[in-house]
């Protein structure tokens, strides 16, 4: 079997996918995207079950799917949806000291994320997830 194009180009795509959110939240550099792609990613994960999450997983692209398993505590107690205030105050307090996101940081991602995986295939991943887990992607 021949590599996948998904694994092939998983760094072009990347690369690509931190500049759109770079462009989407007026950010200055895709450094400070990567941060709030990060922030956004464990902030959702950290409120999912394991299993749940790794069905989640299985829709990202080859290196947004290592971003969101990266740093995994599997024991780190489950957190619930709060209001968008409190989860973008999560995202942001990753590297804080370093952390440029935005106040749409959440919005920005969910909204690249549509765009990139297609609202088709992230509608059916969130299918099985409680209704706090799908609203986490709607801008």
């Amino acid at each position: 079997m021949t590599v996948p194009m998904e694994y092939r180009q998983a760094t072009r795509d990347f690369e690509n996918f931190l500049t759109a959110v770079r462009d989407r939240a007026g950010l200055a550099t895709s450094n400070q995207a990567f941060t709030m792609v990060d922030g956004v990613l464990r902030t959702f994960r950290r409120r999912l079950e394991p299993a749940d999450a790794i069905a989640f997983a299985q829709i990202l692209p080859a290196c947004l799917r290592a971003l969101f398993i990266r740093d995994w505590d599997l024991h780190e107690p489950r957190k619930t949806f709060g209001t968008r205030e409190e989860m973008t105050r999560e995202v942001k307090a990753l590297r804080p000291d370093h952390n440029f996101s935005t106040d749409s940081a959440i919005a920005d991602v969910a909204s690249v994320l549509r765009e990139t995986v297609g609202v088709a295939l992230l509608d059916q991943a969130l299918a099985g997830l409680p209704e706090e887990a799908k609203r986490f992607w709607l801008d």
